[in-house]
């Protein structure tokens, strides 16, 4: 049995498409950042890169790509979370956003604000992370919505990469080179006496991470996999 299966999203096995991302910047409340998201069939790589401006907005202001089409569902339920897998950034502090409710649009043509579920990471070199659902938070227009509905893993409709300001922590040219995008499942043995302490090292770094090589090594198998996401 495998210990690990994923179901690639974007990158990896399905290569990286420009046609399925568009621009979602602040220039939609009068900013003035901009992003790109560049990317190609034979691109084992996609780069998310552009300019972060907080002047316009006075401290404020947000950067990001998301998936396009009002119509497309992913259906994650069998899965555990998902694997970020990093090329190389630049030390700044990104967010991975997922929703699973879109409206209809506004008369004047902009799109009505719903829940986002957000993840925040930072990276400068190759890195997997992996992400259990109950680590993304829920927000509502950039302020956490702690009375939220559970996000409705048979429906997800909408894939998001953001960089924000953080209210003046972060502006200028920023860039993210992404691998993959993967939805995770992890296969666990049925003679295993200790999921939750498994659960518990599968998604989160130990704060004895001196040690980490040798618990693996103890308890062996399918657990070696596991240095990949936590090094």
């Amino acid at each position: 049995m495998a210990p690990v299966s994923h179901l690639p999203l974007f990158g990896g096995a399905r290569a990286w498409s420009q046609n399925d991302w568009t621009a979602s910047d602040d220039r939609v409340r009068g900013g003035s950042s901009q992003s790109e998201l560049t990317g190609s069939a034979s691109s084992l790589i996609a780069k998310f890169h552009g300019t972060l401006d907080i002047k316009t907005l006075g401290g404020a202001g947000f950067a990001s790509q998301r998936t396009r089409g009002e119509d497309r569902t992913w259906n994650l339920s069998a899965y555990d979370g998902i694997e970020l897998v990093i090329d190389s950034a630049d030390g700044k502090l990104y967010t991975l956003t997922l929703k699973d409710e879109i409206l209809p649009k506004r008369p004047d043509g902009r799109e009505q604000s719903t829940i986002s579920w957000e993840f925040d990471f930072r990276a400068e070199g190759r890195r997997t992370i992996c992400i259990k659902w109950s680590d993304f938070r829920p927000t509502y227009r950039g302020k956490d919505k702690y009375d939220a509905e559970p996000l409705d893993l048979k429906n997800i409709k909408r894939f998001g990469i953001m960089i924000r300001s953080f209210f003046g922590e972060q502006e200028g040219a920023f860039s993210l080179n992404l691998v993959s995008i993967a939805a995770l499942r992890t296969e666990r043995y049925l003679d295993e006496p200790d999921d939750e302490y498994i659960d518990e090292f599968l998604y989160e770094k130990s704060a004895a991470e001196a040690n980490s090589s040798a618990q693996i090594s103890r308890r062996g198998g399918w657990l070696s996999w596991l240095t990949s996401c936590l090094l």
